[in-house]
């Protein structure tokens, strides 16, 4: 299998998952964060609902700087609001993943800060950490609702509340 579609269908499958997580986000709750320290629902929810928007850029540019592009998310305040950004980014980036090559793929890429480079890697190896960085943020939010006592739904199989729930259906 050639490595775009082997990106295009891991994209598709975490979106599943993804969309399942953001979907139960309560919308009273986007303020909240379990430590100071932490990241609020909203920040972390929105940044998943942005990292699929990360593929196309990695396709299409040779850099981000933030020195010449200060990071200044999308405020979401709502939970179709969290999957109407995901979505669109999510269309975006499956286009731009359908419409490169591998040539464009084996290209350099550069995350910095001015003259701070916080990192070099290929094109693929970007798109690679924006799938990886959703998973990882994913299982981050994951917690929060979890804290939150709203049940979670099964990532690679069933979650604890699925399994709970079938037990009680079958009692």
């Amino acid at each position: 299998m050639q490595i775009i579609q082997m990106f295009l269908n891991e994209v598709e499958q975490e979106a599943q998952t993804t969309r399942k997580f953001l979907s139960i986000i309560p919308n009273d709750k986007f303020d909240w964060q379990p430590h100071p320290k932490s990241m609020t629902i909203r920040q972390l929810s929105t940044h998943i609902a942005e990292l699929p928007g990360w593929i196309p850029m990695a396709i299409n540019t040779d850099e981000l700087d933030f020195a010449q592009n200060a990071y200044k998310p999308e405020i979401l305040n709502r939970t179709d609001e969290l999957l109407e950004q995901f979505e669109k980014n999510l269309a975006a980036a499956k286009e731009s993943l359908a419409n490169t090559n591998e040539d464009v793929l084996a290209q350099m890429w550069t995350l910095r800060n001015g003259e701070d480079i916080y990192m070099t890697q290929t094109k693929a190896e970007v798109v690679r950490v924006s799938i990886s960085q959703t998973i990882h943020h994913r299982a981050q939010l994951g917690v929060f609702l979890r804290l939150l006592n709203v049940p979670i739904p099964g990532s690679y199989g069933p979650s604890a509340d699925e399994q709970e729930f079938k037990l009680q259906e079958q009692e």
